[in-house]
């Protein structure tokens, strides 16, 4: 694991802005960005079209190291490339920004309150090829929908499992065991979370430590246990449908979380903008996201 961008990620001052739009949610988050449907024939031309998004918000002036600590790809943006150079290095060595990649591939159906992770039997092929294109880490999602104790200690037990194959790859996970934000006993949820998470932490061995990403608690400051726990790198933030003003003022009662926000990242921006228009919207969308992390 490369010591510069584990120092990065764990104490730098910033946030982790998520690229990694799948099949299921790339349409949506084109036509935010004012590319309907009818712009693109088949998933071929809808992942150029994303590419291209992609490709504009990490090349903008306002996208760099000094107040974006990492980037997550979705696996065929670590295929690419960003002006000439492979997507990982790019972000890297032109950017000073820490490549990680999404690794899961979406979600079971629900059963005890949650969606459990699809399996991943080519995990250790795509680590492998990660690691050889310079990425730091990878990030896999599931997610809450009940306060349901059977449902999120699978949940959890299936996220650390996964983990320890990834530390085992030389690579740095984050576990995302995402809240829906509108589960109706959300905060019951996080409370039978946050045991199930340090009970895991307690059990890892002396060399591994995690990142976690999750939603922005209901209690102001819940998570403080994880963020200062020796075994947690950091604790990121997803927006998980709020918006960014939302998202901003929330996380900032949150101290030592930092965001990892994705359509909250995006919003605003559109492909009718010029570039200057484009860089400057950005510019504040960083700015902001990076003002709530810092506190």
């Amino acid at each position: 694991m490369n010591k510069e961008q584990l120092d990065k990620v764990a104490s730098g001052k910033g946030f982790i802005a998520a690229l990694d739009q799948s099949g299921g949610s790339t349409p949506k988050a084109l036509k935010l960005y004012g590319v309907e449907e009818s712009a693109y024939k088949n998933e071929a031309e809808m992942f150029d079209l994303v590419h291209a998004m992609r490709a504009r918000i990490v090349g903008s002036p306002a996208f760099n190291g000094e107040r974006v600590l990492g980037a997550i790809l979705f696996e065929m943006t670590m295929d690419r490339q960003f002006d000439g150079q492979d997507a990982a290095a790019y972000l890297w060595e032109k950017k000073q920004v820490v490549p990680f990649l999404k690794v899961d591939k979406g979600l079971a159906d629900e059963a005890d309150g949650v969606q459990l992770m699809k399996p991943m039997p080519g995990l250790d092929s795509l680590l492998a090829r990660a690691a050889a294109k310079g990425v730091f880490g990878t990030k896999m999602r599931s997610v809450v929908n009940a306060a349901n104790a059977k449902g999120i200690d699978a949940v959890v037990a299936q996220q650390f499992e996964v983990g320890k194959q990834i530390l085992a790859a030389g690579l740095m996970p984050i576990i995302e065991p995402e809240v829906n934000i509108k589960a109706t006993d959300k905060k019951e949820a996080e409370a039978l979370l946050k045991a199930a998470i340090l009970k895991q932490l307690d059990a890892l061995g002396a060399d591994q430590t995690v990142m976690l990403k999750l939603s922005i608690p209901t209690v102001d400051g819940f998570y403080s246990e994880l963020v200062q726990h020796p075994k947690v790198v950091r604790v990121v933030a997803l927006s998980g449908g709020y918006s960014r003003d939302e998202s901003n003022a929330m996380l900032a009662k949150n101290p030592g979380v930092i965001a990892s926000f994705s359509r909250a990242l995006t919003e605003g921006l559109s492909a009718q903008q010029s570039d200057a228009e484009f860089d400057a919207a950005l510019d504040k969308a960083v700015e902001s996201i990076y003002r709530a992390s810092i506190t």
